[in-house]
């Protein structure tokens, strides 16, 4: 399998490059490209199995290169924003993985292309739509409780009385609404699939709220919300300006 990674951040890339390795050892990555220019130019000559594709690129956004170069493989969208996914499916996206990634994320991508396969070598004249909405569904019902462990006890809390979940010194955690703050072992985009996406928003990369925990919101500099819980976060709740729209469109979601 040929792979060709997509991403203008140094860190990401690399953890890309890591990552694919460790779990498709036979795998060979064919090029690295920060930009849609440089991407442009490499599509013409290269022909891959497989694109790892930020959306947010230097020179703007990544759907640019569809238009002038020819992709005829999968692609697996890696990004820190979650407006585009209608649009990253439509340009042969078979996942959609969000910032920061985990090493269970890029798997289950890789499970999903391998499905995707499968699929293809099965049937003749494969229904894309209903192939996309089949591998990209959650695989199991929405989590009802974690299972936590403090001063020397396990327990379990419910997830409708959990506020939100953070990170903190690279630790993710859950605070309840009595204000309880327990450690977890999952990460945030780990927990991000197991709740329920009505019921809970992951409003930046180190927090995902309650809905019923949201209290207001307001304007705040550079077009951000600053979003105010019930129970208080160790600092400011904010959300970029390119994330608000889906942010609002799920308070009204109801």
């Amino acid at each position: 399998m040929n792979i060709i990674i997509i991403e203008d951040e140094f860190r990401a890339a690399k953890s890309l490059q890591n990552l694919i390795t460790e779990l498709k050892p036979e795998a060979k990555i064919i090029g690295v490209y920060d930009s849609i220019e440089m991407s442009i130019e490499a599509l013409k000559d290269s022909k891959p199995d497989l694109i790892f594709m930020d959306i947010h690129l230097s020179d703007g956004l990544s759907f640019e290169i569809f238009k002038q170069a020819e992709i005829t493989c999968p692609v697996v969208f890696c990004t820190a924003f979650d407006q585009y996914m209608l649009d990253a499916f439509k340009s042969k996206g078979v996942d959609y993985v969000l910032k920061p990634f985990s090493r269970e994320d890029i798997a289950e991508a890789f499970r999903k292309v391998d499905e995707l396969k499968k699929f293809f070598q099965k049937t003749e004249l494969p229904d894309l739509e209903a192939l996309i909405q089949k591998i990209t569904q959650p695989q199991t019902p929405a989590k009802t409780s974690f299972l936590v462990f403090k001063n020397q006890k396990y327990t379990t809390i419910l997830t409708e009385n959990i506020a939100y979940f953070f990170i903190h010194n690279e630790i993710t955690h859950l605070m309840t609404f009595d204000k309880q703050q327990f450690q977890l072992t999952q990460t945030l985009g780990q927990i991000a699939e197991q709740v329920s996406q009505k019921q809970f928003f992951r409003v930046n990369r180190q927090y995902i709220v309650n809905f019923s925990a949201i209290k207001e919101m307001e304007h705040y500099f550079q077009r951000k919300i600053l979003v105010k819980l019930t129970v208080e976060t160790p600092e400011q709740l904010l959300i970029n300006k390119e994330k608000s729209h889906s942010f609002f469109s799920w308070l009204e979601d109801r």
